[in-house]
């Protein structure tokens, strides 16, 4: 959609918490201004944290990759190549980096704070309260990364600022085919899963859009998202609470973990779980059964289109 004004998103797109491709934005200078050059000299030699993996599908599950430090104007450059001099693993090793926070377990990711230079080219869209405003998380991945599909608990704006980008999409709703572990997909390879081993996947309804610089996705929180780079390319992702703020763990920094309420949900039910099997399989079948009957009698929605 093009040139979508704040009232029209919050009118029309919102309320219908379906992932949409924003395009026309006015985003600022960082479309045009965000070279390889400027980039390396606007924040100079100040260290990152970063994902360094020798095979382009990373795996958070297995974590196929390793941390490393670089001084940042470093690692734009290694990021922006596809064969490299000096690396860490292999020469044609790819690069991630997920800004955090000063201190990664207690504060939240915010490009005003870790990257101010570049934080100045950069005109967030801002399509919700100011105190609703979570994190603004600064990405930069080399071409062909790609990223495990996964869900966030809270809403975000995904902002293509330079490089493609393509993004598969799943609801919620298909979350029982995408064989989770926590809130990521064991389901690595989406373009050619493993049929055997994940036979319900070809169940979940695959959703997919093309980003090109200067493009935004808004992302509704708990639809699952895989990400490849197919250029190198820089991002940025706006978080911003959708529920009341009290409803989220104190402790996430990072936006994917559990609202408090379905934790303890899940807790509650792991207890009903254990107390089943203090009776024989056949009863421990049926309450089951009936536990499930329940579940969806009183939980599930029954609107989905």
């Amino acid at each position: 959609l093009d040139g979508v004004t704040r009232e029209r998103f919050l009118r029309d797109i919102y309320p219908r918490r379906k992932p949409v491709v924003l395009t026309g934005m006015e985003l600022g200078p960082c479309t045009t201004k965000w070279t390889v050059d400027y980039l390396s000299q606007a924040e100079g030699s100040k260290e990152v944290k970063i994902h360094v993996s020798t095979v382009p599908q990373m795996d958070f599950l297995s974590k196929n990759f390793v941390y490393r430090t670089l001084p940042f104007d470093v690692f734009v450059r290694r990021a922006a190549e596809v064969n490299h001099q000096e690396y860490f693993l292999s020469e044609d090793e790819k690069y991630y980096l997920r800004s955090v926070g000063e201190d990664a377990r207690k504060d939240i990711a915010d490009i005003r704070k870790q990257f101010p230079v570049l934080a100045k080219d950069v005109q967030i869209p801002e399509y919700f309260e100011k105190e609703q405003f979570f994190s603004s998380v600064f990405r930069i991945s080399s071409a062909g990364l790609q990223l495990w599909t996964h869900y966030d608990v809270m809403d975000n704006f995904l902002i293509q600022v330079t490089g493609k980008k393509r993004v598969v999409l799943y609801s919620p709703r298909d979350a029982p085919y995408l064989y989770l572990s926590g809130t990521k997909s064991e389901v690595l390879d989406v373009d050619n899963p493993d049929m055997e081993k994940y036979p319900l996947f070809v169940k979940a309804k695959r959703y997919q859009c093309f980003l090109e610089a200067g493009d935004v996705l808004f992302i509704p929180a708990l639809w699952f998202h895989n990400v490849i780079s197919e250029e190198f390319g820089v991002a940025l992702n706006v978080f911003w609470k959708h529920l009341p703020a009290e409803s989220y763990d104190k402790t996430d920094t990072y936006g994917n973990k559990d609202p408090t309420a379905a934790s303890r949900a899940i807790q509650i039910l792991d207890r009903a779980l254990k107390t089943l099997e203090e009776l024989p399989e056949e009863y421990r079948d049926f309450y089951a059964r009936r536990m499930v009957l329940r579940i969806q009698e009183k939980a599930y929605r029954d609107d989905y289109g």
